[in-house]
C-alpha cells in the first residue's frame, strides 16, 4: 500500500467519524430542545422526557431542521404559549453548539 492509499483511508475514516459525531450532536441538540420546550409548556418530568424523545424522532421525517422546528413551534403554539421563531432558532443554535462541544469532549 502506498502513502497515498494510507492518507486516503485516513481521510475516509476521519470523514466517517465527523459524520457520526455530527449525527449524535444533532440528536442531542434535539433532545435538549425538546426538554426546553417541555419546560416552557409545563410538562412533568416523565412527559418532558417522552416529548424530548418525540422531538428526536421528528428529525427523521425529512432532511434538515425544518421538521424539528415545525414540531416545536406547533406544539408550543398549541399549548397557548407565544414564542417567536427567532427564539426557537436561537435555542436550536445554542443547543447545537453545546451538543457539539459535549460530543467532542467525549461526554
Amino acid at each position: 500500500m502506498t502513502t497515498f492509499d494510507d492518507r486516503e483511508k485516513a481521510f475516509e475514516a476521519k470523514f466517517a467519524l465527523d459524520q457520526e459525531q455530527e449525527f449524535k450532536a444533532i440528536a442531542r441538540r434535539n433532545k435538549m430542545l425538546g426538554l426546553w420546550a417541555a419546560e416552557k409548556m409545563g410538562l412533568s418530568a416523565d412527559s418532558a422526557e417522552q416529548y424530548a424523545n418525540a422531538v428526536v424522532r421528528a428529525d427523521f421525517e425529512q432532511p434538515g431542521d425544518d421538521d424539528v422546528f415545525r414540531k416545536i413551534a406547533g406544539d408550543i403554539k398549541g399549548s397557548g404559549l407565544s414564542v417567536s421563531e427567532g427564539e426557537i432558532l436561537s435555542k436550536m443554535d445554542e443547543f447545537a453548539s453545546m451538543a457539539r462541544d459535549s460530543i467532542r469532549a467525549g461526554e
